[in-house]
């Protein structure tokens, strides 16, 4: 049975047009509430198969490259996402960088590895008090995830940890979607989508993402590039869609005026 077609927005679909046109595209996503649906456990999330299949079809196209810009580590990324093999990885808010084949994986030096340790310390404090509170370490920082917390006991956590945090000297603070994001390495998803238009040579940039920390890209994105902002939150985006199932949309619309501009290059 073939799924029921969605509508996205005249504005969109203009903009997506236009946006095909250019020389060198580069598409760049958030995964978790973009491509793929927020879920309780992050290592059961997974892309939306018609999102997978337009992402893994454009990557294939000429004069266009596919990234994911994430703030998952870089291994959770790829468990989860099953990226096409030529599309650019952005982990840790940026923090871990890959561009393919040679690309230097993230070293600490001994101040930050020691601070890392300090911020696991509280937040494993935090957490033994505080029931449906968990932690994910990464290879530059810990997160505090709430979502299976009650809302006053993860409201507390929160507030506890960012305040003893605050106190500790290049530790850096994130607040999403019911995590705390600490990092011993400054890094954002604004600076990666200003790196990846370097080292793509791209023309313009299509991003999407739904979270707070995807702000930080869609302010950053130009006069010709094109930011979505996925569900209902407060954005500073030009376009907005409801879900990870309209971003489904959104690249096989995408797909389909890119693939006529690039026919035969």
């Amino acid at each position: 049975m073939t799924a029921e077609k969605l509508s996205l927005s005249p504005e969109l679909l203009e903009a997506v047009r236009r946006i095909s046109s250019t020389e060198h595209l580069l598409v760049a996503l958030d995964f978790d509430g973009t491509l793929s649906p927020i879920v309780d456990r992050a290592e059961d999330a997974r892309p939306l198969p018609r999102s997978a299949a337009a992402l893994e079809a454009l990557a294939e196209l000429p004069r266009t490259t596919t990234a994911l810009i994430s703030g998952r580590a870089l291994d959770s990324l790829r468990l989860v996402a099953s990226p096409p093999a030529d599309t650019l990885l952005i982990g840790s808010h940026g923090a871990e960088v890959w561009l393919g084949e040679g690309s230097l994986g993230l070293e600490l030096d001994d101040e930050q590895r020691t601070k890392l340790a300090a911020v696991r310390e509280v937040l494993a404090e935090i957490v033994n008090i505080a029931p449906g509170t968990l932690l994910e370490d990464k290879p530059a920082g810990v997160v505090l995830h709430t979502r299976m917390a009650d809302d006053d006991v993860a409201e507390d956590a929160v507030e506890a940890a960012t305040r003893v945090l605050r106190e500790h000297p290049g530790v850096y603070l994130k607040t999403g979607k019911r995590v705390l994001e600490t990092s011993v390495v400054h890094a954002s998803k604004g600076e990666a989508v200003e790196f990846l238009r370097q080292a793509t040579g791209a023309t313009a940039i299509l991003f999407a993402g739904d979270d707070v920390t995807d702000e930080d890209a869609l302010g950053r994105l130009l006069g010709d590039d094109v930011g979505i902002k996925v569900g209902l939150d407060f954005t500073q985006a030009q376009y907005r869609v409801e879900a990870p199932v309209h971003v489904a949309e959104l690249l096989e619309a995408l797909l389909s005026e890119r693939r006529r501009v690039t026919a035969g290059a």
